[in-house]
């Protein structure tokens, strides 16, 4: 919940600028319900993303301040973010609300990105991949595991976002190979090709470590995508992975 029309507009301005460098990643911009159709005007003639930070369930009705998944799809959203860490802490989203709206996405068209991830408490208590496996165990019981066909899914320790803490490459790498060996339980194939970000604070001065990491695939970027150069700094790394990759 940051800016104002000015705001966003100036900044997705500079983005778009030097976006077209990296045409060999996939970009998204996923602004607040407010600027969503001002961005959407500025990027619809690149090949950056649109996305919408929340949505409901429901498809229409008396639900007042709420926005469907329709309503996304027809300003141009392709993606959502579903269950937000600060959506589940603030907000009290518990496990069934998030599959309800992750469904509700997947059915209007949209690709949810799933968040999933652990408190600092349940880490130092060891809960880490239990409470990671009922995150995403929930969805896959609610919605089926071919709707994450249509889906990625972002890692954000709780603990390491805006607290000072920070997750080094391993820890996140050991989270992200857990979440794919939870898909390949469901689906062998759809676990090789599953986009699994990392939201824990990725930085200019982390990303290339944290990217080379085999199941680290991208970045959830909070704080640092409000500064268009820190942004397309990470998208930098993202793009060397790539060619890296390709060059293998």
């Amino acid at each position: 919940m940051h800016g104002s029309i000015s705001q966003a507009k100036s900044l997705t301005q500079d983005i778009c600028r030097q976006a077209g460098d990296y045409s060999d990643i996939n970009i998204a911009l996923l602004p607040t319900f407010v600027h969503l159709a001002e961005v959407h005007q500025l990027i619809k003639n690149t090949a950056i993303k649109l996305g919408a930070q929340n949505l409901y369930p429901g498809t229409q009705g008396a639900f007042t301040g709420e926005v469907s998944g329709q309503m996304l799809k027809d300003l141009g959203c392709q993606y959502v973010l579903i269950g937000h860490s600060e959506r589940r802490a603030l907000f009290h989203e518990d496990l069934s609300l998030i599959a309800a709206k992750f469904k509700a996405a997947v059915d209007a068209g949209l690709q949810p990105i799933l968040c999933v991830g652990e408190t600092q408490q349940q880490r130092e208590q060891g809960k880490t991949e239990q409470i990671v496996s009922e995150q995403i165990r929930s969805v896959i019981q609610f919605a089926g595991i071919n709707a994450f066909e249509q889906a990625v899914i972002a890692y954000e320790p709780v603990w390491a976002i805006g607290t000072g803490l920070t997750a080094t490459p391993d820890q996140a790498e050991e989270v992200h190979a857990y979440i794919r060996e939870l898909i390949a339980q469901n689906n062998v194939e759809l676990a090789k090709t599953i986009c699994i970000l990392y939201g824990g604070s990725m930085k200019p001065e982390n990303a290339a470590q944290l990217l080379a990491k085999p199941d680290i695939d991208g970045g959830l970027i909070g704080g640092a995508s409000l500064d268009a150069n820190s942004f397309l700094a990470i998208c930098k790394a993202a793009s060397e992975k790539t060619h890296s990759l390709q060059n293998s």
